[in-house]
């Protein structure tokens, strides 16, 4: 019978005592012919893998340490919560963060947040934790400011932000932790802060309003993939923090909303901001470190944040401002690919006469704006202080800032650099900016400021003109 297998594998397999011609030339040839391409496919691989990995954009998500699995996994329903968007969860919330806490270090939990209204007052966080938020799921504010409880004021400011004494605690809230995720499937949660709004609007506010979500005196935390809207105040305010990394997020809030900040690093540091979009009735990231001579006296600095790949739109502030609050120092950031729209400025760095402090080390590149009224902004605080015992002449000090790489369409005004009077600015360098739309008659407006500047559109001001040997540096790369 004749066998079943095909042809070539006879070849393979012929008796040894039977050489044949035929077969070693097979051999040689398909030997020949691997030695010829599997190198260059191998190449080809290597380089398309090399070219994949340079194609992937740079993240500091690294800031974030991975947490394993955890050990304990339940539903905010099984502490009698109820979605309905009527019913109060407050105690189901605080309860189950009870319960969680006896986990910390002992492999963790999580709660999640199924689809569904989830109405609730503050609530702490606690550690080794994480509060998965799944698709539809709202957590939303209580209108009762009975459950916004009043805490202390943080030591580096001295008092509540907005009013003198304590201030109302955030939505969520968390002291002391580390190794908390915040996280999920695009769930949302509103703060409902038009009540909060009203207050300030009518002047009726007793006390500072709470923050959607604050974060203080912590480490290693992770805030992704949520849409956080119409928070009261500050929308995210990691304060006193290390490795935080904020990614994916979706921040909104009526463009008249006031003081409805997006994210606010705030005397921390490696804090990653990234990959998120803003829309504010304030800055959408602006970094603090404390006010006036509290700040000073704290002396805690933000250093080490990198904001990329941000984008959004407010009418009455900035992209990223750095400031006004900075008494403790603020050094070593990066802000690029920033793209901003309908807003009144773009980059802004805000300092007085008795914030003290200094700002150093700033690289601001690659932005984009469209209808920005002044693009880039130094300027004067709102001459605002937490009392009398300000120093009037702590004065704060600017060194190697740099900002390059600007294209602005249609702006009003060309950069108004107004720095503070008796300050030092030492490395200002602004390259490679062009601002469209701009009447051929503006000029850069500058006070008290110093520096360079190199292939900018409108030519800058002469301040920023000196050609002295000391300008090398910041000649076009």
């Amino acid at each position: 019978m004749e066998s079943d297998k095909p042809h070539f594998y006879s070849l393979f397999h012929l008796p040894c005592s039977r050489f044949s011609y035929p077969l070693l030339f097979l051999l040689f040839t398909l030997i020949t012919f691997l030695s010829l391409h599997i190198p260059t496919t191998i190449s080809l691989f290597s380089t398309s893998i090399l070219s994949f990995q340079r194609d992937q954009p740079p993240t500091c998500s690294h800031f974030h340490r991975a947490a394993p699995r955890r050990k304990v996994v339940m539903s905010i329903e099984e502490f009698g919560g109820v979605g309905d968007g009527k019913t109060s969860n407050t105690v189901s919330f605080r309860r189950a963060i009870r319960y969680m806490h006896g986990f910390r270090g002992r492999g963790g939990s999580q709660l999640n947040i199924p689809n569904g209204t989830w109405l609730t007052g503050s609530f702490n966080l606690t550690s080794d934790f994480t509060l998965f938020l799944e698709h539809g799921a709202v957590i939303l504010a209580s209108q009762d400011p009975k459950e916004w409880p009043i805490i202390e004021p943080l030591p580096s400011y001295g008092r509540g932000r907005e009013r003198l004494g304590g201030r109302h605690i955030s939505l969520i809230h968390g002291n002391g932790i580390r190794n908390v995720v915040i996280t999920g499937e695009n769930g949302t949660v509103d703060g409902r802060g038009r009540m909060w709004w009203e207050l300030w609007w009518n002047r009726t506010l007793e006390h500072t309003r709470g923050h959607l979500l604050e974060i203080m005196n912590s480490d290693n935390v992770l805030i992704s993939n949520l849409t956080f809207q119409n928070s009261p105040f500050w929308t995210i305010h990691p304060v006193y923090c290390s490795n935080v990394v904020i990614k994916g997020m979706t921040i909104l809030a009526p463009l008249n909303a006031p003081n409805t900040d997006g994210i606010d690093p705030d005397s921390s540091t490696n804090v990653c901001i990234e990959d998120n979009y803003i829309e504010s009735g304030d800055d959408l990231v602006a970094i603090k470190s404390g006010w006036d001579h509290y700040g000073i006296k704290m002396a805690r600095p933000s250093s080490n944040i990198i904001v990329r790949r941000v984008s959004g739109t407010t009418p009455t502030c900035s992209g990223v401002g750095i400031g006004s609050e900075m008494s403790g120092g603020i050094y070593n950031i990066t802000i690029e690919d920033l793209h901003v729209w309908n807003s009144a400025a773009g980059i802004r760095i805000k300092s007085d006469k008795g914030r003290g402090g200094y700002v150093a080390n700033v690289s601001i590149s690659d932005i984009r704006m469209e209808r920005v009224k002044i693009p880039i902004r130094f300027s004067k605080g709102s001459n605002d202080h937490p009392d009398k015992g300000w120093d009037p002449k702590a004065i704060p000090r600017f060194k190697n800032i740099s900002i390059s790489n600007v294209v602005s369409i249609n702006s009003t005004k060309a950069p108004v650099l107004v720095g503070v009077e008796g300050s030092s600015f030492e490395g200002l360098c602004f390259k490679n900016i062009t601002m469209l739309g701009v009447a051929s008659t503006s000029k850069w407006h500058c006070e008290h400021v110093s520096g360079f500047a190199t292939d900018v559109f409108p030519v800058a001001c002469s301040e920023l003109l000196n050609s002295g040997n000391n300008s090398s540096w910041c000649l076009p790369s």
